[in-house]
């Protein structure tokens, strides 16, 4: 017989960014409460700004693409709040939680959907799968 305290499956982590909008606009309490009450971790936590060499590792896949600029432009335009959550399939978990990419047709309840007006200002970056979740990590938090 399994004890309640036993897990039924491992314990992930997940690369969280409250992206620059939402600090900027004072939604960084909000989010994060939003993952505690959720009963997710929080690892780590750091408030900083992105520096260009940052955005063209974190985003390697997307440099060459037309929409980047743009977006280096916004992650690196102010503060941002790079956190490690874990929990029980928290990659899934906190995908569920941020809502579709476009704030405008994400779900109500989701971050997003709750709060969002737009695709690329939509708050929330979170890792996508494990492989991402590691290699992102490493870039943010290389000494966990």
């Amino acid at each position: 017989m399994t004890s309640p305290l036993e897990r039924t499956s491992p314990l992930e982590r997940s690369l969280v960014l409250v992206k620059p909008d939402a600090v900027r606009r004072g939604l960084l309490g909000e989010i994060i409460s939003r993952f505690e009450r959720k009963g997710l971790v929080i690892e780590a936590m750091e408030l900083r700004t992105m520096d260009a060499a940052l955005a063209d590792e974190h985003y390697a896949d997307h440099v060459e693409k037309a929409f980047y600029p743009p977006l280096k432009e916004f992650m690196t335009s102010g503060p941002l709040a790079a956190l490690v959550l874990s929990g029980d399939q928290v990659i899934e978990v906190v995908r569920a939680m941020i809502g579709s990419t476009d704030g405008r047709k994400a779900a109500a309840g989701t971050i997003r959907g709750d709060l969002s007006l737009s695709n690329r200002e939509n708050l929330v970056h979170a890792s996508d799968s494990p492989e991402s979740a590691a290699r992102e990590l490493s870039l943010w938090f290389p000494k966990l």
